[in-house]
C-alpha cells in the first residue's frame, strides 16, 4: 500500500501539485549538474525524479475522471520551473566566463585587478573607434560584485556572460595550501 492510497480524493489534486514542484524543481538542478559535469550528483536526483513522476502519473491515471488533477500537474509544472531557477541561482555554482567591451581610456582594468579578478585585455575596434575587450574568468558567486565594479567605473560598457563547463586552475586551487605541523613533519619523515 502506498502513502498515496491513504490520501483521501479531495487531497489528491494538492498532492499533485507538491509533488510536480518538487520533481520540477528536482529536474531542473538535475540539468544544472549535467551541464557542470556533475554526474554523481544528477544520476541522484534524476532518480527521485523520475520515481515521483511515476508516483505522480499513476494517481492520474487511476483519477482520470477529476478535472482538478489535471490542473494540479500543470500548475505544478509550473511553479516547480520557476522554483528550480530560483533555487539554481540561489546555489551560484561554477564558473562564468565575462566579456566585456569599453572605451580605451576606462580605468575598470585596474579596479577589477584591485577586486582580485583575473583579466585578459584585447585592443579591438568598435563602431565608433578603439576599445577594450576584457576577459575574466570567475566563480558565479562573484557576479554580483562584477556587476557593481561595471556598473560603478563604466557605466557605459557592453558585458556577456557565460557559464564554463571546465577551466584549467582557478586563483583559489593556485594558492599554496597551508600545512599543519604534523602534516609538515609527516612529509619531513617520508623524504617528500
Amino acid at each position: 500500500m502506498l502513502i498515496i492510497d491513504v490520501v483521501p480524493a479531495v487531497w489528491l489534486p494538492i498532492f499533485i501539485f507538491l509533488a510536480r514542484i518538487l520533481d520540477v524543481s528536482i529536474g531542473t538542478l538535475r540539468i544544472m549538474f549535467v551541464s557542470k559535469g556533475l554526474r554523481g550528483k544528477a544520476t541522484i536526483l534524476g532518480f527521485i525524479e523520475v520515481l515521483i513522476w511515476i508516483i505522480v502519473v499513476a494517481q492520474i491515471f487511476q483519477n482520470l475522471d477529476n478535472w482538478l488533477n489535471y490542473i494540479a500537474y500543470a500548475g505544478g509544472f509550473a511553479t516547480g520551473t520557476f522554483i528550480g531557477m530560483y533555487i539554481e541561482e540561489q546555489m551560484k555554482m561554477g564558473i562564468q566566463i565575462f566579456r566585456i567591451i569599453v572605451n580605451q581610456e576606462s580605468e575598470l582594468s585596474e579596479k577589477l585587478k584591485e577586486a582580485n579578478f583575473r583579466i585578459t585585455e584585447v585592443d579591438g575596434m568598435g563602431k565608433y573607434g578603439p576599445v577594450k575587450v576584457i576577459f575574466s574568468v570567475a566563480k558565479r558567486k562573484r557576479w554580483q560584485e562584477l556587476s557593481t565594479i561595471i556598473n560603478q567605473y563604466a557605466p557605459n560598457a557592453f558585458y556577456s556572460v557565460e557559464d564554463v563547463k571546465h577551466v584549467t586552475q582557478m586563483d583559489e586551487e593556485a594558492q599554496p595550501q597551508k600545512m599543519d605541523l604534523i602534516t609538515k613533519m609527516l612529509k619531513l619523515k617520508k623524504g617528500i
